[in-house]
């Protein structure tokens, strides 16, 4: 193993690349920005009303301000991580949240539908790629036994954002109106952009020995994506692994989507209290991501593989629970007891199935694996969850539908099991590849503020 001067450490898996304090210096940035990076895009939210009542708009073309991130994070994702991967980590995430934080101070100064649109899809621009590549970065500064903790905290971060985006909109346009709402919360996610020069990044790995590729094959932008993408489709682990998060998530989604409306239909709260309501089951997943990371971290470390079987008992316990909260005798209270209790699990997957993937990815792909990861679960996911619970509700009604859709994460369960089978091997094909921490981008200054 080499040591660098700097500290940094070289080669071993299970230690930290760089030193212990750089490692949690870049995590502490990179949860900050995820923190924004869903403040800004989640900010609007509580807008509508006074957008609406300003310009007259019709809810589709509100909804459409919030469809658009998704859209363009959709098509950019993975040109983005490729990127990333071959180029620098860290330049790329500064300049995606330079990109976003601007867009999103911008929208303070629109006059109109057209460019608030064209506002928030630059927002979206800039988010493109920010999960994956924030997610490789830290799992790999970060020793292989403290990924599923690590990740779990990052993704707990936009749970987080998105709830103090809401109540955040909601304080400022009451007091300074809605345009400034955009400036107050664009404004910090700037200035951590910026301060991420100071994270230290690792060198970009060779995809393969220069002995099994030929000078054309490597100097060949198509030969580098063949490459990248056939081995992640040689990857059995992260293929199950992706489809059986993106079975887990169609429940989160769900849920997470239809929350306020059956509070307000069956449990007859007002619209504003149902959504407080859903914030709280919001705020007790992210919790949920960062404690269950933890401890499947604990229970794994001496067989990783059984990281796997414990994501399935988390997705059995989750469906479970909701099956029982909205199809059983429960009401009132008890009944959203239950409810809350489901969202404890619903997301706990999030941490630990990133850290699978990040184990049994070559280090030189992690960002594009990690998009590949994010594009499966975004589109047979989270795109999913809503849109079937919709259509079964409009055949059975709300409650119904509520209780039939959580039986897609005793499908992810059974997925997580037929990923376990094929770990091992797809960590051994990885195993003797050498890792290094690149030179930091701020010379002395940024070593002496990062230590």
């Amino acid at each position: 193993m080499n040591v660098m001067p700097d500290g940094p450490r070289a080669g071993n898996d299970d230690d930290y690349l760089v030193s212990k304090g750089r490692a949690w210096f870049a995590f502490a940035m990179t949860f900050g920005l995820m923190l924004f990076d869903y403040i800004d895009r989640q900010v609007i939210v509580s807008l509508f009303p006074h957008i609406r009542a300003e310009w007259n708009l019709s809810d589709k073309e509100l909804g459409s301000l919030v469809s658009i991130i998704s859209i363009v994070v959709g098509v950019g994702g993975i040109p983005v991580a490729l990127l990333a991967d071959r180029v620098s980590r860290v330049k790329s995430i500064v300049v995606m949240g330079t990109i976003w934080s601007l867009a999103t101070i911008s929208c303070m100064f629109t006059h109109n539908y057209g460019q608030l649109f064209a506002a928030r899809a630059m927002v979206g621009a800039g988010e493109t790629g920010y999960g994956s590549v924030g997610a490789a970065l830290i799992s790999t500064l970060f020793p292989k036994r403290l990924r599923s903790t690590v990740l779990g905290a990052f993704f707990a971060a936009a749970s987080f954002g998105a709830v103090l985006g809401v109540i955040l909109g909601g304080e400022i346009a009451a007091h300074w109106g809605w345009k400034a709402a955009f400036g107050v919360v664009g404004v910090p996610g700037l200035v951590l952009a910026l301060l991420y020069l100071f994270v230290r990044d690792y060198k970009t790995v060779a995809l393969t020995p220069k002995s099994q590729v030929s000078q054309a094959s490597r100097q060949s932008l198509g030969g580098t994506l063949k490459h990248i993408f056939g081995t992640l489709a040689r990857t059995p682990t992260l293929l199950w692994a992706c489809v059986a998060g993106a079975m887990q998530l169609v429940t989160m989604s769900a849920v997470s989507s239809w929350l306020p409306s059956f509070l307000n239909r069956v449990q007859g709260m007002t619209p504003a209290v149902a959504a407080k309501h859903t914030a709280l089951v919001i705020l007790v997943s992210a919790f949920g991501v960062i404690i269950w990371g933890v401890v499947v971290d604990r229970l794994a470390r001496r067989q990783p593989r059984n990281k796997l079987p414990l994501l399935s008992v988390l997705c059995v316990a989750a469906a479970v629970i909701f099956m029982v909260a909205f199809g059983g005798s429960y009401t009132g209270d008890a009944q959203f007891k239950l409810i809350v209790l489901g969202g404890f699990f619903m997301t706990s997957i999030m941490g630990v199935i990133t850290g699978v993937a990040m184990d049994v990815i070559h280090p030189g792909m992690r960002s594009t694996g990690a998009a590949v990861l994010a594009v499966i679960l975004n589109l047979l996911g989270l795109a999913v969850g809503p849109f079937l619970t919709g259509v079964l509700s409009d055949q059975w009604g709300l409650q119904q539908a509520l209780a039939v859709v959580p039986l897609a994460s005793i499908l992810a369960a059974v997925l997580f099991i037929v990923a376990m089978r094929t770990y091992d091997a797809d960590v051994a094909k990885i195993s003797d590849v050498k890792l290094d921490v690149a030179p930091p981008l701020t010379g002395n200054l940024g070593t002496s503020a990062a230590a």
